[in-house]
């Protein structure tokens, strides 16, 4: 979860020009690495904006990606900004939480591989791939195997969790996690870090589809959020049964 807030300013751009406007010249044009495992994909990857169109700032990236196995459990999060954001400035938001993420936490990069706003719009989070089993920094002690994605907004006790966000967070974690894997199951994983609600060394048995405070002593993904982990799960399970060629290798799509 990222605790800073951000105040949303006063000047507002459609988002086509976010995707298509020129950017800084430090913004080098958005290509897949040619390094790094591609795991194999059951169903087409869902549209998304790439860290190009968002205008990522790769000059704060301290480290080329890493790379880990295709995603057997994918955590949930939410970033703790004011949800009556326009979507149009979900783009300088993200940017806010990559500065926040490597300049004040120290990371190398932003922490989460995919971010989703209450539009249900998908963008990439840390470099190196979508399609790519990327290392992330999102859940300590469980960034192997796994997959991170945030909620932009703050989804507390009363929060409205929007529809179109929901559908993305199914779309998203029916794409990405790994064939095989069972939305509806459990498994486990073993913790890489004392700081996270499990000894380093310790067999956790968390959700395939689990909230960060599954493993981390947080509150995040917020209480709303969290009440909704078992219509995600379903739905998602749904989605990937549905799919025909579930357990052959998509093509991925362009990116938008």
């Amino acid at each position: 979860m990222w605790s800073r807030r951000l105040v949303l300013g006063v000047l507002v751009l459609p988002v086509a020009l976010l995707v298509f406007g020129d950017g800084a010249a430090v913004h080098a044009p958005r290509t897949e690495p040619v390094t790094g495992p591609r795991p194999p994909r059951g169903l087409p990857q869902p549209a998304l904006v790439s860290r190009h169109a968002w205008h990522a700032d790769e000059g704060l990236v301290r480290e080329r990606p890493h790379y880990t196995g295709a995603a057997k459990a994918l955590f949930v999060h939410h970033t703790g900004n004011p949800n009556d954001y326009d979507c149009a400035d979900a783009p300088r938001l993200i940017r806010a939480v990559q500065s926040e993420h490597v300049e004040q936490d120290g990371w190398d990069d932003i922490g989460y591989n995919f971010l989703v706003d209450r539009c249900g719009t998908i963008y990439e989070g840390r470099a190196g791939g979508v399609g790519r089993a990327v290392l992330g920094a999102h859940t300590k002690g469980f960034n192997t195997d796994t997959v991170g994605v945030a909620a932009i907004g703050n989804f507390g006790e009363g929060a409205e969790v929007p529809k179109p966000m929901m559908d993305a967070l199914v779309r998203l974690a029916a794409w990405k996690l790994r064939p095989g894997a069972d939305p509806l199951g459990r498994i486990d994983l073993v913790s890489t870090n004392d700081e996270s609600r499990f000894d380093k060394g310790q067999v956790a048995r968390l959700h395939v589809i689990s909230g960060h405070r599954d493993s981390y002593e947080t509150r995040c993904p917020g209480e709303a959020l969290y009440r909704l982990l078992p219509e995600l799960r379903e739905r998602t399970a749904k989605r990937r049964a549905t799919v025909p060629g579930h357990s052959q290798a998509a093509r991925l799509r362009p990116y938008v």
